[in-house]
C-alpha cells in the first residue's frame, strides 16, 4: 500500500494498534459495567453508534473531547483520560490509513513532505489513474475506478477547509518525471497552481540543486487537530506509521521547518512549475 498516496487501497478493514484496542476495551468494559448500549451511550455523548463502536473496535483515535464526555458519561474515575495519554505517548505502528484520514477530515494544519510522487491531494484524475494503473499486484478496472474516486473525493478538503493550513513540499524531480506524459503533466502542473492560488494552500519545491537536505529519510506528514494535538504519519512499501510520540513529534516538526528553508519560497516555486510547463 502507498498510505496518503493510495487513500483507501486496502482490500480488507485493518488490524487495529495494540494502544487502540486497550483504551477501547477499556471503554467497553466501563460502558458494560454501567450496563449501557453503545446506542445509548452515543446517545449521551453527542456521537454516533458506528463511532463508539469504531472506538471500542480499537479503529478509530478517540479525541480529548470524546474522552472528556465518556469519562462524565460512565464516571471514569480518570481511568479512561489515563488510557487514552498512553495513545498519546506510545508510537503505534499503522497498516492502513483509514486512521489518517479521519483526522485529515478534521485537521486544522497539515504540512506533506513528499519525493515520490505528487501528494495525493493535490493529483489530477488523470495523474492518479496512471498510478493505480500500474500499481502491482495490478487492480481491477473497477478497483481502478473505485480508487481514483475516493482520491477526487478526498481532494475536496482543499476547498471545503478554507479556515485549515495546508503546506506542501515537494521534490522538483517528482515533476520532471512527467508521469503520464507531457500532455498530463501540463494538466497536473495547471491543477498544482490552481490549488496553490487559494490562500490555505500552500507549496515549495525542493530544487534539484539543493543536492542534500533534511528530507533524505523520506516523506512525512503532521497535522494539528482542533484541540492541538499533533501527529504524524510516514510510509514505505505496503506498511505505514502512525505517529503520536510527543519526542518524536517533535523532531519531525523540525525537519519539516528545516526543509521549509531548505525549499524555494512560495512564489518563487509557483514561477518554477510555470517555467517548466512552458518548457513542456
Amino acid at each position: 500500500m502507498a498510505g496518503s498516496n493510495s487513500d483507501y487501497c486496502g482490500t480488507s478493514e485493518p488490524e487495529p494498534s495494540d494502544s487502540l484496542k486497550t483504551f477501547g476495551a477499556v471503554l467497553q468494559g466501563f460502558r458494560e459495567n454501567a450496563r449501557i448500549t453503545q446506542e445509548a451511550l452515543a446517545g449521551d455523548m453527542g456521537y454516533s453508534p458506528h463511532f463508539v463502536a469504531s472506538v471500542e473496535q480499537g479503529r478509530r483515535l478517540p479525541s480529548k473531547e470524546f474522552v472528556e464526555r465518556a469519562e462524565q458519561a460512565l464516571d471514569g474515575l480518570g481511568v479512561l483520560r489515563k488510557a487514552a495519554k498512553y495513545l498519546t505517548r506510545k508510537q503505534g505502528l499503522a497498516s492502513w490509513f483509514r486512521q489518517w484520514a479521519d483526522l485529515e477530515q478534521q485537521a486544522i494544519s497539515l504540512y506533506t513532505y513528499e519525493c515520490r510522487l505528487v501528494p495525493g491531494l493535490l493529483q489530477t484524475e488523470a495523474y492518479a489513474r496512471t498510478l493505480f494503473e500500474n500499481r502491482i499486484p495490478l487492480l481491477s478496472d473497477e478497483q481502478v475506478e473505485t480508487q481514483v474516486a475516493a482520491r477526487l473525493e478526498r481532494q475536496q478538503l482543499l476547498r471545503n477547509r478554507p479556515n485549515t493550513a495546508y503546506s506542501f513540499i515537494v521534490d522538483e524531480h517528482v515533476f520532471l518525471r512527467r508521469t503520464g506524459g507531457e500532455a498530463d503533466t501540463q494538466a497536473l502542473i495547471d491543477h498544482v497552481l490552481e490549488f496553490t492560488a487559494l490562500r490555505n494552500v500552500e507549496l515549495q519545491v525542493m530544487p534539484l540543486e539543493r543536492h542534500v537536505h533534511v528530507g533524505l529519510d523520506g516523506p512525512l506528514q503532521l497535522l494539528e487537530t482542533p484541540d492541538n494535538q499533533w501527529f504524524g504519519y510516514c510510509e514505505g512499501q505496503e506498511s505505514a506509521q502512525f505517529i503520536a510520540d510527543p519526542k518524536t513529534i517533535s523532531t519531525l516538526h523540525m525537519r519539516y521547518a528545516k526543509l521549509r528553508s531548505q525549499a524555494l519560497r512560495p512564489e518563487d516555486s509557483r514561477s518554477l512549475l510555470k517555467r517548466m510547463r512552458g518548457a513542456l
